[in-house]
């Protein structure tokens, strides 16, 4: 079987081959095939038996282009609230009761999720610089702290109702088709758990937003995009520790198109091979 695996590799490979002597003038057959070395020594004692060593000599070659499919995110969601109440309450896009409090958010329930069909890394720089670029969405569910916040449209007002003062679940959700680009920076490019940091800009579009509640066993959905942005624009981060990555964004301005002044950002855990 041996001969036949080396009579095999000979036909398929172009060779190199040369005997040397060890240290006791039994004569050892090396045949270099690629990044290969064979080595064929001779049995103890001089008998018949054979013993063959396989070896690599050529260094792990890294791929210019790298693609990572299906990465998923799980973080925070909230924003920075810069909102004139009082201009908001005079132009009718919220009613008189509504303020910052009423629209603070439930930190630990306002989530964060986004799924990246894919990311690819390219080589710019020995691989210690690279481009890093994907598409995916990004999914954000703002849990208002205060259930008795509504949603109407068609013009869109925020109002106070306190009917819903036992409502067990408020918030609105706002769903975007993004793209990230950033320039991603490893400083050990050859680890598999490697340490760095990317940095850049995610432009994205909304393509569904809706109210939910869920009051007293009943859930209700109103969809509408709520004057909220079609685009945005925001600058994201990654750090790599190892084998643990964090992921940030802040978007570039608020995320209403009238009314409300409230810049979201998200923050949280990225599963993730690179």
């Amino acid at each position: 079987m041996k001969t036949i695996l080396l009579a095999a590799l000979f036909a398929g490979s172009t060779l190199t081959s040369f005997a040397q002597s060890d240290s006791t003038g039994a004569k050892t057959d090396t045949v270099r095939i690629g990044g290969m070395i064979i080595i064929k020594k001779p049995g103890k004692d001089g008998n018949e038996s054979r013993e063959v060593t396989i070896t690599s000599h050529r260094r792990n070659q890294l791929s210019n282009v790298s693609t990572n499919w299906f990465i998923f995110d799980l973080g925070f969601a909230n924003y920075n609230d810069n909102t004139n109440y009082a201009a908001a309450q005079q132009s009718g896009f919220v009613t008189s009761g509504i303020g910052k409090d009423q629209l603070n958010l439930r930190t630990g329930k306002s989530v964060n999720v986004n799924i990246w069909v894919f990311m690819q890394k390219l080589n710019l720089v020995k691989h210690y610089v690279n481009l890093k670029y994907g598409l995916g969405v990004e999914l954000n569910n703002y849990r208002f702290d205060d259930e008795r916040v509504r949603f109407s449209k068609n013009p869109t007002v925020i109002s106070f109702d306190p009917t819903l003062d036992k409502a067990s679940k408020n918030k609105l959700a706002a769903d975007y088709v993004t793209a990230p680009l950033m320039l991603n920076f490893n400083f050990a490019p050859r680890r598999h758990n490697s340490f760095g940091f990317s940095a850049g800009i995610s432009a994205g579009y909304l393509y569904s937003a809706r109210q939910k509640i869920k009051d007293d066993g009943h859930k209700t959905k109103l969809h509408d995009d709520f004057n909220l942005e079609k685009f945005k624009l925001s600058y994201v981060a990654e750090l790599t520790l190892g084998p643990v990555r964090l992921y940030g964004s802040m978007a570039t301005k608020s995320m209403w198109e009238k009314g409300l002044d409230q810049t979201p950002y998200n923050i949280g855990i990225r599963f993730s091979h690179f």
